[in-house]
C-alpha cells in the first residue's frame, strides 16, 4: 500500500467526542475533519461498529478515515452502545436500539457546525450491516452508503444458518461477541467511572449463541433488519463490495438485482477484508473509488462514477488447492446489469456416475446411488468466511471426496468461465426425517488435485420453506434445488468439473441429529453452471483501479509475538478427531499507551461416527493494560448436542490486577427444531 501524506485538505482529529442519546446514554466518537470545516462545512461519513476505536481498530481506522477527511469530509467513527468508551450495554447484534442510536448519531452529525447537513455511511462487516439497515430506515440526512462484506438476509445468508442448517460460525461469532461485549472502557478516557461501566457490561452479559439457537427457522427475529424483506425500503445509492473468499459475496449480486437505486457492485478475490487491504490479492485502490463515490453523491461532482459496468468481478484462473494464497491470478470482467444478458445456463445431467454434457439434456438415467458420509468429510472445508489468518481456505478435496458421492465431466475440450451462482437439482430420498445435502463444485487438475470452487448446503427439512420446515418422510423421493455460493471461476481445457454430494460437512456445518443414508437418483438430477463467454476482452474496456493507498497508520510496538494455528488431528486408538484453531495477536502497545492482547481459540471434535460426540468450543482472552491498570476478560463457550437438544455451557471471568473480580456460568438446553 502506498502511504499518502499530501492530501487536498489539512485535517484535525478529535480523539474522543461524546454524542448524547435521547435516553441519556453517551456514545463515544473519534472524528477526523478538514481544519477549514470550522468555517466551510463539509459532508460527513459515519462508521458505526462495536470494535473499540481507541485501540483494536485504531490502526485500520487511521489508514482510511484521515484519507477520506483529507479529501474534504468529516469522518466520524462511533463505537456502539456498550463497547469501547460508549456507555450502556451491548446485548445482541442489530437490535432496534442500535438502529435508533444510529439515527440519532446521524442527526447529531448533521447539526454540527462543521457539517453541511449531508451524511453518508460506510463500513465492512458489522459496519456495512449497520449502514444498509439504517439506510432502509431513511434518515433525512443520509444520501449514500459504501458497504463491504454484508448481507441483506440475516437468516439465509449470514454466519448463523445456511440452507436451514446451522453453521459452526454460529458458535464462533457468538464467542467473539461474548468477549467484545464484556471488555472495559479505557480509564484514561472515561476516568474513574470505568469500573462501574465495566461491571454493568459484565452483569448484562449472556452468550449470544443462546438467542441464536432459539431461532432455528426464519422468524421475526431474523426478518428484523433484513432488507430482503422489503428491498423498496432502500432509497439511496449504494456501492457494494465483497470477495469470493468471503462468506458474503452473494449479497452483492442479490442487491444489484433487487434494489431500484443507483448502484455499483465490486467483487474481488478477497477474504473478509476491505478491498484496499484485500487478501488474497490483488488489492485495489478502493479508497480512491470511495472518495469518487462520496464526491458524486454527497458533493454533486459530475465525475462519471456511474459510468461503466454495474458489476465488476475478478474472474479467477485455476489454481492448485491451498489454504492461503497471496495472489489469485485472473482478470477483471464487467457486466452492464445483473442479472446479466451475457450469462447463460449450461445444464449437466447426472449420468452413469458422471456429469454428462449440456447437449445430453436433462438427467434421465435410471441409476440410484447411496451415500452416508463419515463425520470427517468437512475437516478440510476451511472457514465459512475466510479471514486469511490463520490460513483458512479449503484444502485439497480428494480426501473429502472419498466420503462423498462424486460426479464429474470428462476432461474439458474447451475453457469454461462461470460467473454467478451454480445450482444442483437433485432427486433424493433419505432414511431419516432430518438430513443434509452438502454440495461442492471443484476444479480437478489433470494430476488429480481438486480445488473447491464453491459449495452449497441444504437441510432437507427446509426444502420447501425456511419459515415452516417439514421433516422428510423416510423413503419418499423429493426433487430439491441447492444453490451454491456465487463465484467467478475458470475451468481450463484438460481439467474436469466435479460435483460432490455428502450427508455431512462438519465442522463447517453442524451435523444432522443422526447418521443418514441418502439415495440419489440420476433421473431428474442436474448441475447448472452460469456460463459466460470465455476469454472476453472486458479487462481492456473497464475502468482501471489505482494502486492501494491510504494514510500511514501510527506505529504499534509489538511486545510479544502473535501465534496462528490450524491443525487437524486424528487418534486411531480411540478414533477422536480434532480441528484446533488459534488466533493470537500477541501483546502490542498503541501510541496512546494502552497495551492489548487478544487470543482466540476454537476447537471442534468428534469420535468416530458418533453424532452425539460432536463438540464445539470457543475460548477468548482479551487483555488491556497501562502502567497503573491491568484488566483481563476470559470467556469460554461449549456447544454439544444429541438428537433432540443443544447443550450450551459457558463461563465469563473478569480479572483486575490478576485477581478475579467477576465470574458467571451458564448451563442451558435448547430443543432442536428440524436442524
Amino acid at each position: 500500500m502506498r502511504h499518502v501524506d499530501q492530501l487536498p485538505y489539512a485535517t484535525q482529529e478529535d480523539k474522543h467526542v461524546t454524542i448524547p442519546m435521547s435516553d441519556g446514554t453517551r456514545l463515544s466518537a473519534r472524528i477526523w475533519r478538514p481544519t477549514a470545516s470550522d468555517d466551510e462545512p463539509v459532508p460527513a461519513v459515519l462508521e458505526y461498529i462495536p470494535y473499540r476505536k481507541n485501540d483494536l481498530t485504531s490502526t485500520r481506522d487511521a489508514i482510511h478515515h484521515p484519507y477520506i477527511a483529507g479529501h474534504g469530509y468529516a469522518c466520524v467513527r462511533v463505537d456502539l452502545r456498550g463497547t469501547g468508551e460508549s456507555e450502556g450495554v451491548l446485548l445482541d447484534e442489530y437490535l432496534e436500539q442500535e438502529q435508533r442510536d444510529a439515527e440519532e448519531v446521524l442527526a447529531w452529525i448533521a447539526e454540527q457546525p462543521w457539517c453541511d447537513g449531508t451524511t453518508g455511511m460506510m463500513g465492512i462487516s458489522w459496519g456495512a450491516f449497520a449502514a444498509l439497515q439504517v439506510a432502509a430506515r431513511r434518515p433525512p440526512s443520509l444520501r449514500a452508503i459504501c458497504i463491504a462484506s454484508f448481507t441483506d438476509d440475516r437468516y439465509a445468508d449470514d454466519m448463523h444458518y445456511l440452507g436451514g442448517a446451522m453453521l459452526s460460525d454460529n458458535l464462533a461469532e457468538a464467542g467473539t461477541m461474548f468477549a467484545y461485549a464484556t471488555c472495559p472502557p479505557d480509564p484514561a478516557v472515561v476516568g474513574e467511572r470505568w469500573r462501574e461501566m465495566w461491571r454493568e457490561r459484565l452483569d448484562a452479559a449472556r452468550p449470544w449463541v443462546l438467542e441464536w439457537l432459539r431461532h432455528q427457522q426464519r422468524d421475526d427475529y431474523w426478518r428484523h433488519a433484513s432488507l430482503s424483506e422489503d428491498y423498496s425500503a432502500l432509497n439511496c445509492p449504494v456501492l457494494a463490495s465483497s470477495g469470493w473468499a468471503d462468506g458474503y459475496s452473494n449479497a452483492v449480486t442479490r442487491l444489484l438485482s433487487h434494489v431500484d437505486v443507483p448502484r455499483k457492485g465490486l467483487i474481488g478475490p478477497w477474504s473478509h477484508k476491505l478491498p484496499h487491504l484485500g487478501e488474497p490479492g490483488p488489492a485495489i485502490g478502493y479508497l480512491q473509488e470511495v472518495v469518487r463515490w462520496w464526491d458524486h453523491w454527497l458533493k454533486g461532482v459530475d465525475n462519471g462514477v456511474m459510468d461503466g459496468p454495474m458489476l465488476q468481478a475478478w474472474m479467477q484462473e485455476s489454481v492448485p488447492p491451498s489454504t492461503s494464497y497471496e495472489e489469485r491470478p485472473g482478470r477483471w470482467v464487467g457486466e452492464p446489469s445483473w442479472p446479466s444478458p451475457n450469462i447463460g445456463e449450461a445444464v449437466f445431467p447426472l449420468r452413469d456416475h458422471a456429469l454428462g454434457t449440456p447437449q445430453d439434456g436433462a438427467g434421465q438415467g435410471d441409476r440410484t446411488h447411496t451415500v452416508q458420509s463419515p463425520l470427517s468429510v468437512g475437516q478440510f472445508a476451511g472457514k465459512w468466511a475466510s479471514y486469511n489468518a490463520p490460513p483458512d481456505l479449503p484444502y485439497d478435496q480428494r480426501e473429502e471426496d472419498g466420503g462423498s458421492l462424486v460426479f464429474e465431466t470428462a476432461p474439458l475440450e474447451d475453457r469454461i468461465e462461470i460467473l454467478g451462482s451454480p445450482a444442483a437439482v437433485i432427486e433424493v430420498s433419505a432414511d431419516a426425517p432430518v438430513a443434509q445435502l452438502n454440495v461442492r463444485l471443484s476444479d480437478v487438475a489433470p494430476d488429480g488435485r481438486s480445488t473447491r470452487v464453491t459449495y452449497g448446503v441444504l437441510n432437507l427439512a427446509h426444502r420447501d420453506s425456511e419459515k415452516t420446515p417439514e421433516p422428510l418422510e423416510p423413503g419418499r423421493r423429493y426433487q430439491v434445488r441447492v444453490p451454491l455460493h456465487g463465484v467467478a471461476q475458470v475451468f481450463p481445457p484438460g481439467h474436469r468439473v466435479r460435483l460432490s454430494l455428502s450427508t455431512s460437512y462438519w465442522p463447517l456445518v453442524w451435523p444432522a441429529p443422526r447418521p443418514v443414508l441418502l439415495s440419489v437418483y440420476e433421473e431428474g438430477s442436474t448441475l447448472t453452471l452460469p456460463v459466460r463467454p470465455a476469454g472476453g476482452t472486458d479487462d481492456t474496456r473497464l475502468p482501471v483501479f489505482g494502486e492501494p493507498e491510504g494514510c500511514a497508520p501510527p506505529e504499534v510496538t509489538r511486545l510479544s509475538e502473535p501465534e496462528q494455528a490450524w491443525t487437524v488431528s486424528r487418534d486411531l486408538v480411540d478414533y477422536r478427531s480434532v480441528l484446533d484453531i488459534v488466533k493470537d495477536r500477541g501483546l502490542q502497545r498503541y501510541e496512546n499507551g494502552i497495551e492489548t492482547g487478544l487470543r482466540a481459540c476454537e476447537n471442534y471434535s468428534w469420535v468416530g461416527e458418533d453424532f452425539g460426540s460432536v463438540r464445539g468450543e470457543t475460548a477468548w482472552e482479551m487483555r488491556f493494560r497501562r502502567p497503573d491498570w491491568d484488566v483481563r476478560v476470559e470467556t469460554r463457550t461449549v456447544l454439544t448436542s444429541d438428537e433432540n437438544t443443544f447443550h450450551v455451557d459457558a463461563t465469563l471471568d473478569g480479572y483486575e490486577d490478576g485477581r478475579r473480580v467477576f465470574s458467571r456460568t451458564w448451563n442451558e438446553e435448547i430443543p432442536r427444531e428440524n436442524v
